[in-house]
């Protein structure tokens, strides 16, 4: 994950910094032509994000397994260490906030968004509203999508 955020960070210059393409030339080399270690992609980019504001976006932490998760906190918290200008969004569901907290700590904002029954109900009044084959659908099974789906919605 860390290597692909490296290639998007890296796609948005001009020219690929030198460090970099040493590090990926030397490991194509190595014995099944394998990528640089964590600890290496953690250091390209603290010295890439260090030199101008760059926002990191990850989405669905809570579905990376837990020892992934708190690899990818411990480095986003060495970036953020050295990457003053660089801000993280995380998204991900409530139980992941204690994690969240205690690998960032002191250097975090959480914000609690939740699904409301109501949003759903309009979400999919909106989408049935634009069906493109109305007539694959009768109003009874309208009304049952309409009442089944807002009684199953959790915290996702």
């Amino acid at each position: 994950m860390l290597g692909a955020l490296l290639k998007q960070v890296i796609s948005g210059l001009k020219e690929i910094p030198e460090e970099i393409l040493l590090a990926y030339r030397g490991q194509k080399n190595a014995i099944g032509g394998r990528g640089p270690q964590l600890a290496d992609i953690v250091r390209m980019l603290q010295n890439t994000v260090s030199e101008k504001p760059t926002f990191i976006c990850i989405d669905a932490l809570d579905e990376c397994l837990a020892g992934y998760q708190v690899k990818i906190l411990d480095s986003l918290s060495q970036i953020l260490h050295c990457s003053p200008g660089a801000r993280i969004f995380i998204t991900g569901r409530p139980h992941i906030q204690a994690e969240v907290w205690k690998r960032l700590a002191g250097r975090v904002t959480t914000m609690c968004i939740t699904t409301r029954k109501r949003d759903v109900i309009s979400y999919l009044h909106t989408r049935l509203d634009e069906d493109t084959t109305p007539d694959a659908m009768d109003s009874s099974l309208k009304a049952d999508i309409l009442k089944r789906i807002p009684e199953d919605i959790s915290e996702m």
